[in-house]
């Protein structure tokens, strides 16, 4: 039997609706903080809502708000709103709001039980194709590996805005793999067959950086025996990556500005405008709207740079990802120094994964490659990896979970994907780990949707 909320305050409508609707479990709340503890109790798949609900059960203000908290936990709930005759303009403003559809007073009730029928059969068929979408085998980008959704996220963005012309700018802590991004960027869009043009906007002299991306006429300066191109004329229908674009010097800021708005560029000492044709990804890891208060970044600059922005998360807030990346790192070094490492003692993997890692990825990947050197046994200890242990600390805040339910399956979930991670994906050493049979761990991953 389908569990179905009514938030109404009117107590002889809902015994008429009580009756209407004994083919589900009803569930009645006349407030909006009773209906929002029967949402996290029960999570209901259709929601009848009232919108005069007091304080203000003559106007529609408490059931708007109740409206939008309702669907600010459960997106997927369908509310139906119930409206008068008179009150055509409110129930518009709801469907506007994400409300899924409205029904007048008095109902007809084989107009509701149409509404209604219709509204879980659209619930159920986002769930099959949500969950389709789940088991799908999800293809990283090339050289990217991850178990975590937020990563996973973002390689599917990637794959979404290559195709286009979009200029994108991956943002992120050193040695969180931004280049990893932006060249997937490049590989993915329709100019992969031509030049991916890459520059350090932090490792060239500011003296020397302006020649190095507009190139110079011959007799420019002292030294410019002849007509050089530079960086973005070199990427003439490619790509032209800017890396660290916020240590790009101020002075060139308004160049470069000028190039992405014209699309056209002039060498040093010439006064031809050179028209280019390139695509361009940037990325930095320092805050540019802080450099923007400082005066130190152009805004202008900045909205033209960030047309889609591509956050990437710190290792140390990637589910998974450090005892799945220290396995693949082992092996691939271990390989190439002609040793046979056979993995990580437990207390090692668990150094590894409460170790904070300021360094992400890069920083895991040198120590790694250390270890493969290093490493006196067949199996590598804590001594062996050379860490200060302190506790990761992302100190961001996470919002509330919808219920304990959820909270028991994402801890659930992200023990498994560590379990699977450390044993490098040996499911009966994984089933070890969490103390389970190796069908019951088959039975969580399926329960899961992990692969």
């Amino acid at each position: 039997m389908e569990t179905l909320l009514l938030v109404e305050d009117d107590l002889g409508l809902r015994k008429q609706l009580r009756w209407q609707l004994e083919g589900f479990s009803l569930q009645m709340a006349g407030c909006r903080s009773e209906a929002i503890a029967c949402l996290r109790r029960f999570e209901p798949k259709v929601a009848l809502l009232d919108l005069g609900l007091p304080p203000d059960a003559e106007g529609v203000s408490e059931g708007l708000k109740t409206l939008q908290e309702l669907l600010a936990l459960m997106p997927t709930t369908k509310v139906i709103v119930l409206t008068g005759n008179t009150d055509r303009e409110n129930a518009v403003q709801a469907v506007a709001m994400g409300a899924y559809d409205f029904c007048q007073k008095p109902f007809e009730p084989q107009v509701l039980a149409l509404i209604l029928e219709r509204a879980l059969a659209l619930h159920r068929l986002e769930a099959e194709n949500s969950s389709l979408k789940t088991l799908q085998t999800s293809t990283p980008l090339q050289g990217i590996l991850t178990h975590d959704p937020v990563m996973q996220q973002l390689c599917k963005t990637v794959e979404r805005v290559a195709s286009s012309e979009v200029t994108v700018l991956v943002h992120g802590e050193s040695g969180t793999g931004k280049e990893l991004f932006a060249r997937a960027t490049h590989h993915l869009s329709p100019r992969s067959e031509q030049r991916l043009v890459a520059i350090n906007c932090a490792a060239i002299p500011e003296n020397l950086l302006e020649s190095e991306l507009f190139g110079y006429e011959k007799g420019a300066f002292t030294g410019a025996s002849k007509q050089t191109i530079g960086r973005i004329e070199y990427a003439q229908g490619g790509t032209l990556f800017l890396d660290e674009i916020g240590d790009l010097p101020l002075s060139l800021q308004a160049k470069l500005l000028r190039f992405l708005q014209e699309r056209v560029i002039e060498r040093l000492g010439g006064r031809a405008e050179i028209p280019v044709n390139v695509r361009v990804v940037c990325a930095t890891h320092q805050n540019l709207a802080e450099l923007i208060r400082q005066g130190r970044f152009r805004e202008d600059l900045y909205y033209r740079l960030s047309e889609i922005v591509i956050k990437v998360p710190p290792l140390r807030m990637r589910s998974g990802d450090i005892a799945l990346l220290a396995n693949v790192f082992l092996e691939k070094y271990a390989a190439s120094q002609g040793r046979s490492l056979r993995g990580f003692k437990p207390e090692a993997m668990a150094a590894l994964t409460h170790y904070a890692w300021p360094g992400n990825v890069r920083e895991l990947e040198n120590v790694i490659k250390r270890v493969s050197v290093m490493a006196e046994g067949p199996y590598v200890g804590t001594s062996d990896l050379g860490l200060d242990v302190v506790p990761a600390e992302d100190g961001a805040l996470t919002p509330l979970p919808l219920n304990l339910r959820q909270v028991r399956e994402e801890a659930e979930r992200k023990a498994i994907l560590d379990a699977i991670a450390q044993t490098d994906g040996n499911i009966v050493q994984a089933a070890g780990l969490l103390g389970v049979s190796r069908p019951t761990l088959y039975g969580l991953m399926r329960q899961h949707k992990l692969r």
